[in-house]
């Protein structure tokens, strides 16, 4: 690949090695940073590799980008706090808790809070990351935040009172998240990843849009030209006597025929003759 040099001279990234270079130094603090999110470490890895397979694919917007690592973060904790993770089999079971007794109780402590009140407490005393950016990043106003913050901090001070200074928090916090041994796929994995499930959404839009035709054409071949009434649901004829019972004819019936013969004159009835 031709790389592109700027106006000093040297010669920039290309965009799998600005992207490489990006996941490098965001992928292993932001798995991290998901596992004090969900307490699971498998969708802490899968939150953070979707979220860069998603910035892969809209690498150019992110690249230029004022903060990419905010946008991949903000992603990353959009995945790792969806709510249809609950229906997935593997994530209904509990991942075994953390070996220290302490940091097994923190962890209980943060998934006790709400979401949002969770992912504003890692923000901003985990990541370090001021008012208005944990606001922003979390679609709320800077009093929200606050509000969210200074409830999330109660409730870990109520339940561990040595964290109820906010350095201390921020300690075991970065600790909590540096014990567990969590590890992130390699760049190159995630861009072929990325670019595999672009094939096979590309080749499921393609299959799905023949399918719409196939079904059209079918439709117009073998529907009706022209208007065709529906026919009349059958209804009871009122008023119709019952079937005479077969059986001798009474007086009244012999006299009724022979009026009707001498009304109707004509030829006798045919009958076939014998040879």
């Amino acid at each position: 690949m031709v790389t592109m040099k700027n106006p000093a001279g040297s010669p920039a990234l290309t965009p799998d090695q600005a992207f490489d270079a990006l996941y490098a130094f965001c992928a292993p603090a932001l798995v991290r940073q998901t596992y004090l999110l969900t307490g699971r470490r498998e969708l802490a890895r899968e939150a953070v590799e979707r979220a860069f397979q998603l910035a892969w694919q809209r690498w150019p917007e992110v690249a230029r980008d004022r903060d990419p690592a905010g946008w991949v973060r903000a992603v990353a904790y959009d995945c790792a706090l969806s709510p249809w993770h609950r229906f997935r089999p593997r994530h209904r079971a509990p991942e075994p808790p953390p070996a220290d007794p302490a940091d097994r109780e923190l962890l209980d402590v943060l998934l006790e809070l709400p979401p949002s009140y969770r992912r504003t407490l890692v923000l901003y005393d985990g990541v370090g990351l001021d008012l208005p950016e944990t606001a922003a990043e979390t679609e709320a106003s800077t009093p929200a935040a606050a509000h969210r913050l200074t409830h999330a901090r109660e409730v870990v001070a109520a339940r561990l009172p040595e964290l109820a200074d906010p350095a201390e928090l921020h300690r075991r916090l970065r600790e909590l998240a540096s014990t567990e041994r969590l590890r992130s796929a390699r760049p190159p994995a995630v861009r072929t990843g990325c670019e595999r499930r672009n094939v096979f959404w590309t080749r499921a839009a393609i299959a799905f849009t023949f399918t719409i035709v196939g079904a059209t054409t079918l439709t117009l071949r073998t529907a009706p030209t022209r208007y065709e009434a529906p026919v009349a649901p059958a209804q009871a004829v009122q008023g119709v006597p019952p079937p005479a019972a077969l059986g001798p004819l009474s007086r009244e019936e012999q006299a009724l025929r022979a009026k009707l013969h001498q009304a109707t004159p004509g030829p006798e009835r045919l009958a076939p003759q014998a040879r």
